[in-house]
């Protein structure tokens, strides 16, 4: 299986997550997944009344340096290590 391929198995399969992960690792996930798709930040920040949207580009630009294969390879470490806590916390 090629990145891509494992790249968009594991964006399917963090939405099968019973917890929704924190706000960080949403915010982690996002810019991760923004830079694997869409590559460095192309808009401008939002406003500070725009907290959300501002919280999310601000996860993008953090990420901007990595190429696409880095962030879908640190997307799908990211992931990973989401499933695996699930998975824990689900058998103690």
């Amino acid at each position: 299986m090629g990145l891509k391929e494992d790249f968009e198995e594991h964006a399917e399969k963090v939405k099968k997550l019973t917890t929704s992960p924190s706000n960080e690792d949403l915010l982690i996930l996002y810019g991760l997944y923004k830079q694997a798709t869409v590559g460095p930040v192309t808009t401008s920040r939002p406003g500070m009344f725009s907290m959300k949207e501002r919280a999310k580009w601000d996860a993008w630009k953090a990420v901007e340096g990595k190429s696409t294969d880095e962030a879908m390879s640190d997307y799908i470490t990211k992931v990973k290590q989401l499933l695996e806590a699930e998975a824990a916390s689900a058998s103690t």
